[in-house]
């Protein structure tokens, strides 16, 4: 009603296997944002209740696979908080097996989601700006696991040792180590890993204000950094390099912006035959395109170095 966009949530992932530390993980990042509003979603709110019959064979239930999940609620419940609207998380109870009274969840700007499979389905994956997984060694996960359900489920050792060797240990092999590769971040040895979540929450903290200013302005796009770009970045700002590397890297980097620049310009699908004969489908840029291709390459980089030219003589 007032006209003004909705502020998009800044969404983060948290993955790995049970008991690796994954909600550590999430509560020691929410404690390090503490001057941002943040709110922790736990996968396993999201578990569907089990029927009868399943209650009758509840030792045979695999709770770590992703059927078990209620996804399409998980999904619903994330979308309402990226519209900035408020949502009924559930409880599980691990007890009863179903889902009981629910907690009301606001918008913030960072959202954590975490779970076991939050990496699985693609449309979950897809709502996430960053997507961290919890890399902890099995042995240890196994003796965690032995102690939280033998402690705080009153289970037998043999009971957890053997749902352990039936459903979580190829669960995680064929579930959840696969969507390993699509983690942004991995962190090895899960919460006890302090340097690594504190540079994670320093790289969250650039990715918020990036996130903030393409919010700001959706034409503006930012290159992803590397290795290679911050070496160049550090050259040009070093008070010691020489005017000829100074303008050498300078024109390295403007070029890469213009090259990044040319993949957004206006074009059309268009089929070609090479020389074997074969057809090649590609892209056809229009003609103010094309323009812009020229001036950009012939003159664009080399009138920017010779003004960086001129700011080092100064």
């Amino acid at each position: 009603m007032t006209g003004k966009p909705h502020k998009q949530p800044f969404v983060i992932g948290v993955a790995g296997g049970a008991s690796s530390g994954k909600k550590t993980v999430g509560d020691m990042i929410i404690y390090q944002l503490h001057d941002q509003r943040v709110v922790l979603v736990n996968q396993d709110s999201f578990y569907h209740s089990l029927t009868s019959e399943e209650l009758s064979k509840v030792h045979e239930y695999n709770f770590d696979h992703p059927d078990a999940f209620d996804t399409e609620k998980l999904l619903s419940s994330i979308e309402m908080l990226k519209h900035g609207k408020s949502v009924d998380i559930p409880k599980y109870d691990f007890k009863s097996y179903k889902s009981g009274v629910s907690r009301r969840v606001n918008p913030s700007d960072v959202i954590i989601l975490e779970g076991i499979l939050v990496f699985h389905d693609p449309r979950v994956r897809n709502m996430m700006n960053m997507k961290i997984f919890v890399d902890t060694d099995a042995d240890v996960r196994l003796a965690r696991r032995i102690r939280r359900d033998t402690s705080e489920k009153g289970r037998e050792i043999g009971m957890v040792l053997d749902q352990y060797s039936k459903f979580v240990k190829p669960s995680f092999d064929n579930f959840i180590l696969p969507t390993k590769k699509f983690a942004d971040i991995i962190i090895p040895c899960g919460g006890d890993n302090h340097v690594a979540i504190d540079l994670i929450v320093q790289h969250i903290r650039t990715k918020l204000g990036q996130h903030d200013l393409c919010k700001t302005y959706p034409n503006l796009y930012v290159i992803h950094s590397t290795f290679q770009i911050r070496g160049m970045h550090t050259l040009i700002r070093d008070a010691q390099t020489t005017k000829h590397d100074f303008v050498f890297y300078s024109d390295r980097l403007i070029r890469l912006v213009v090259e990044h620049g040319l993949g957004h310009l206006p074009f059309t699908e268009k089929q070609v035959t090479t020389l074997t004969g074969s057809v090649y489908t590609g892209v056809d840029f229009c003609n103010s395109a094309v323009q812009a291709i020229k001036l950009l390459l012939k003159k664009g980089t080399s009138r920017s170095a010779c003004g960086l030219q001129r700011v080092s003589k100064d």
